[in-house]
């Protein structure tokens, strides 16, 4: 009878002063300078998957499992850099994420402006993370630029339609909307 040894934490220690000489290390077992794209990329998602927690925080329970979901999604992504490649469907992930949020759009008015980013604290938190998932986006494809591996998962088509949602989840939010007055032309 074998007995089962319990799983190893994945995180046993946080300060490890390897990186104190401006590099890190990815689970690829590489060490990258840490102005190096990809971590640049793995800072990004990780500042948008905290801005999501903020939102998560002032959501309603209706938006919590899809935020709860997208969070996780966000750390997926980062093991795709992490590792360099990834088996899942994320082009599948993006079209879920596309039908959810056509889904909640059905439900609201149409726009005839722009919006400005606010309409009370939980709009504001969506709008704060869609900006924060439209920079993940950004640094995807700089990243991907020099790794074509990262191109060919479809993370960047999932961040796009990320940012896309998070509008929408805002406008859910919003207990006013306020519209861009352009200047006169």
């Amino acid at each position: 009878m074998t007995s089962k040894r319990p799983p190893r934490n994945r995180i046993d220690r946080v300060t490890t002063r390897t990186g104190d000489d401006g590099t890190t290390s990815l689970a690829d077992g590489q060490r990258y300078a840490k102005h190096d794209a990809k971590i640049d990329l793995v800072g990004a998602l990780d500042s948008a998957n905290s801005a999501i927690g903020m939102l998560a925080v002032e959501a309603t329970t209706t938006q919590a499992g899809l935020l709860e979901d997208i969070q996780s999604r966000l750390f997926d992504a980062g093991a795709v850099v992490a590792t360099g490649g990834s088996s899942a469907d994320w082009s599948g992930l993006a079209a879920k994420l596309n039908r959810q949020t056509e889904a909640m759009n059905a439900n609201l008015p149409p726009l005839r402006e722009f919006i400005l980013p606010g309409g009370g604290r939980a709009a504001a938190a969506a709008h704060v993370a869609r900006s924060a998932v439209r920079a993940a986006e950004r640094a995807w494809w700089r990243a991907a630029d020099d790794d074509p591996k990262l191109s060919a998962t479809d993370v960047g088509m999932y961040l796009n339609r990320l940012s896309d949602c998070l509008f929408v989840v805002a406008r859910t939010l919003a207990t006013s909307e306020r519209l861009w007055r352009p200047i006169d032309r």
